[in-house]
């Protein structure tokens, strides 16, 4: 049985993990259990026939809670810039994009194979490194940072792309149209904060989206916002 456990106040990471993981516990005949109750949240995994795979997933997920969730704040409490709230978070969202792969991909190396996993104590004590180096990057940018900054900053993320989204109604899609949900680990969902963390190039609509959306998307994404 694999344990996975985080302080009570940060619970809605457990439930994000718990939602994630349910597809590939059905895949593999495995089972898991929820529970809020006390200091701490955790979830129980079963991992049924191919604990190899549930494990990866795993891996996977926390390294997402760590390097969207955590990031976020980290970024959002020590950002000191003059932008609205809402484009705070998108400048949030746009830095954690910028260098995700990169973040989970130290988060995976640092995860020792273990069937106990704390994600607070292992962001705590086993993650400085990538601290500092967020530290690093809020230290880049100037309390002067603006609008106008953004755009242009977002400009660059959007050119170096070459990924796919796709956005059908109130969700937004990955290349094989699967769900993404990421938005979740920063608080709340929106199409927008989404569309920013997925890191992509092109973004097509499939049927008619909101005035608000279709603004984003003219702004950030311009000609490579493609609408049906």
């Amino acid at each position: 049985m694999i344990t996975v456990s985080e302080r009570l106040e940060k619970s809605p990471y457990i439930t994000y993990l718990y939602n994630t993981l349910a597809e590939v516990l059905v895949h593999t005949g495995g089972a898991e259990e929820l529970l809020l109750g006390g200091e701490r949240a955790a979830i129980r995994i079963h991992a049924g026939r191919d604990e190899a795979l549930v494990k990866a997933q795993l891996i996977d997920r926390i390294s997402e809670i760590i390097g969207i969730g955590y990031k976020y704040g980290f970024l959002s409490g020590k950002l000191n810039v003059c932008l609205p709230k809402k484009e705070k978070r998108l400048l949030c969202a746009a830095l954690i994009a910028a260098d995700f792969e990169g973040d989970r991909a130290f988060i995976r190396r640092k995860i020792e194979g273990t069937e106990q996993y704390s994600i607070d104590g292992f962001y705590n004590f086993r993650l400085g490194m990538l601290r500092e180096k967020w530290a690093k990057i809020v230290d880049y940018i100037p309390v002067s940072f603006s609008s106008g900054d953004l755009k242009h900053f977002c400009d660059f993320l959007v050119g170096e792309s070459r990924r796919k989204i796709y956005v059908k109604g109130n969700a937004v899609y990955g290349e094989n149209f699967v769900p993404l949900r990421r938005s979740r680990l920063m608080g709340e969902e929106d199409l927008e904060t989404e569309i920013m963390l997925s890191d992509a190039g092109f973004v097509y609509c499939l049927g008619k989206v909101e005035d608000s959306l279709e603004d984003f998307l003219q702004k950030y994404y311009a000609e490579r916002a493609v609408f049906s």
